[in-house]
């Protein structure tokens, strides 16, 4: 199973709980310095970036190298940014969409072939944002939105295929993203949820073949 974004706090926590449950990992990111910072166990380290419509053939290559098998794919990589709209650079806007839903696509639309050879899954961390769109933060809250849209159109389309799709929406989770914005600053936020608490569920949803975990699950 690949893991996206693999050096994170949420990416690293999944890589931890899959590896738990037996499953061989496979990370990706942009930086494997940091991935073996972050003490990932995994069995191959794929240096992708999703800002290049490329990125999904090194991670076919990779598997390739394993096996050729691969049954899923986690995409716990994405960047943040807070604002009003009027005051976010273009090219901040550009970045949010580039590596928060344009990346994404490409990336699964490489690894499709594969997925559909195992009958394996996607998980796409989108955030719950793209339920409750939140002022100061529209550009983030739409990007968030479009790769919803865009797990709840693959649903369907990919089921076709034996490939099942789930788009994960938690609250505010204590990865250290909101300190590290690409642009702005963070307004005072709650504590959230331990990175371990949404891997624990994204891995539940894989177990149980569920096509979403919406924000009220982390809630109720």
């Amino acid at each position: 199973m690949a893991v996206v974004g693999a050096s994170g706090g949420l990416g690293s926590a999944v890589c931890a709980e899959l590896t738990a449950r037996g499953a061989t990992v496979v990370a990706c990111g942009p930086h494997p310095e940091r991935i073996a910072a972050a003490g990932v166990a995994a069995a191959a380290v794929v240096e992708l970036d999703l800002r290049d419509s490329s990125a999904g053939d090194a991670l076919v290559a990779a598997v390739a190298d394993l096996g050729g098998r691969l049954d899923g794919l986690v995409n716990a990589a994405g960047v943040v940014a807070f604002g009003d709209l009027v005051d976010t650079d273009d090219a901040v806007i550009e970045e949010l969409f580039l590596t928060d839903v344009v990346g994404p696509l490409w990336l699964l639309k490489r690894v499709v072939p594969l997925l559909s050879e195992s009958k394996g899954f996607v998980v796409q961390l989108s955030a719950v944002v793209a339920e409750q769109p939140m002022a100061g933060m529209a550009a983030y809250s739409s990007a968030k939105a479009a790769l919803t849209a865009a797990d709840t159109a693959l649903t369907r389309e990919l089921r076709r295929k034996g490939i099942t799709v789930c788009d994960v929406r938690p609250p505010h989770t204590e990865t250290g993203l909101a300190d590290r914005p690409i642009a702005g600053e963070a307004p005072r936020l709650k504590e959230g949820l331990s990175p371990s608490t949404v891997a624990t569920a994204v891995v539940d949803a894989i177990a149980a073949g569920a096509t979403e975990v919406p924000a009220v699950t982390f809630t109720a």
